[in-house]
């Protein structure tokens, strides 16, 4: 069964697949899809960007199919809003004719728009655990009749520290729904959570999830403190396609998204400390093609979902090796081939190094050259620019 037209699903499901142009079932979405469907709970593990959104929106939709109550049926818990606000979409372009729609409640938005949407009986509510437990102390949300919960970044949630607020809204759930818990690990925290909550679940594990996907391209730059930026200006300089930079901290990403507007490219930024609006309008603008540069904070490196990122930079290395996972698989999605580069200098150099052993990579160094002619920062767009980046042949590191 290699197609989602093989799939027992309704003749209404299947023409929104088709009109939305889903063909081929993913690995993920063709050994997780069949259970799920038969009811049973499944655990399910892959890289990011192998179609786990598919994998559970599917038989969640035929749930509510079958449940035309005006009541909640389904919950959808994610990390952060953005991941929420892309699996509404998702849900939305699929959702039939005759079904509700799902009650969007997340945080960093005004609330009286999400208790209306709950009052009105939502079949579906995606949340994110914090708003969520908010509206049930305040009993504006009843999920006492729950049949399917799908957990969605479950190691995401636990790294942000979500476990009390899972426990609290899992509490509050019928002990006999279908529980269908994806991640992109299984951390013990995680496993720890899946004994406790799931009922023999179906394990859906493919390939390696410590490793970036194969059709990601590594690279590495090992530099002297001074020289990130300029590296980076020849790096965007050299793409055409769109490209996300990470930063460690937020008043960084901040600092980093100034300099590229200052220098002319169409560059947008996203991180905690910005409002809702501000977070989407950036990420919007980044998916339209109206920005060329997405400048993130690791918030973005597991909730956003974009098929087409051509390049991921890591302007700063990540602390964990399993950041650097998630950062890097935000490119070489959908079938796509991606581009990763790291820039590394001072003790970044050991850190990237410890990385590259924790996750038993091999990642090509590049070498930087100045030239000797080069140009003034505030021209460097309108020449070539000021340094050529060469391969050291053959050197990888283990």
């Amino acid at each position: 069964m290699t197609t989602f037209s093989a799939l027992p699903l309704s003749s209404a499901l299947q023409r929104k697949l088709a009109a939305a142009q889903f063909s081929n079932l993913t690995p993920i979405q063709e050994r997780a899809i069949p259970p799920a469907l038969e009811g049973r709970d499944v655990i399910g593990t892959a890289q990011t960007g192998t179609g786990k959104t598919l994998a559970f929106l599917i038989p969640l939709i035929e749930t509510l199919q079958q449940e035309p109550a005006r009541h909640t049926v389904a919950l959808v818990l994610l990390p952060t809003r953005e991941l929420a606000i892309q699996v509404h979409e998702q849900y939305e372009q699929l959702r039939t004719n005759g079904m509700h729609k799902a009650a969007l409640v997340i945080g960093g938005v005004a609330e009286n728009a999400q208790i209306q949407s709950l009052r009105a009986g939502s079949q579906l509510v995606i949340a994110t655990p914090g708003r969520l437990q908010d509206f049930m102390d305040r009993r504006l949300a009843n999920l006492q009749n729950v049949k399917l919960l799908v957990l969605d970044e479950a190691d995401r949630m636990l790294d942000m520290g979500f476990l009390p607020a899972i426990r609290r809204i899992l509490s509050a759930l019928p002990g006999q729904r279908q529980t269908l818990c994806f991640s992109a690990t299984l951390e013990q925290s995680v496993a720890g959570l899946v004994n406790e909550y799931l009922r023999d679940p179906v394990r859906v594990a493919l390939g390696s999830v410590l490793k970036p996907a194969e059709s990601v391209e590594l690279k590495a730059y090992e530099l002297r403190p001074g020289e990130k930026l300029d590296v980076l200006r020849q790096l965007l300089y050299a793409e055409k396609g769109q490209t996300l930079i990470f930063t460690r901290t937020k008043r960084g990403a901040e600092r980093l998204a100034k300099e590229l507007v200052r220098d002319g490219f169409a560059a947008a930024m996203i991180h905690g400390d910005r409002s809702q609006s501000q977070r989407n309008g950036a990420l919007n603008g980044f998916q339209e093609g109206r920005y060329q540069v997405l400048v993130a904070t690791d918030i973005a490196s597991r909730g956003l979902h974009v098929d087409d990122v051509a390049h991921v930079i890591n302007y700063d290395v990540p602390k964990m090796a399993e950041d650097f996972i998630h950062r890097v698989g935000r490119t070489g999605r959908a079938g796509l081939l991606g581009r990763a580069s790291t820039l590394a200098a001072g003790a970044e150099v050991l850190e990237l190094r410890q990385i590259e052993r924790t996750l038993r990579l091999k990642i090509e160094r590049l070498q930087t050259e100045m030239a000797t002619d080069a140009p003034p920062r505030r021209m460097i767009q309108n020449t070539l620019a000021s340094r050529t980046l060469t391969a050291l042949p053959g050197e990888v590191f283990v």
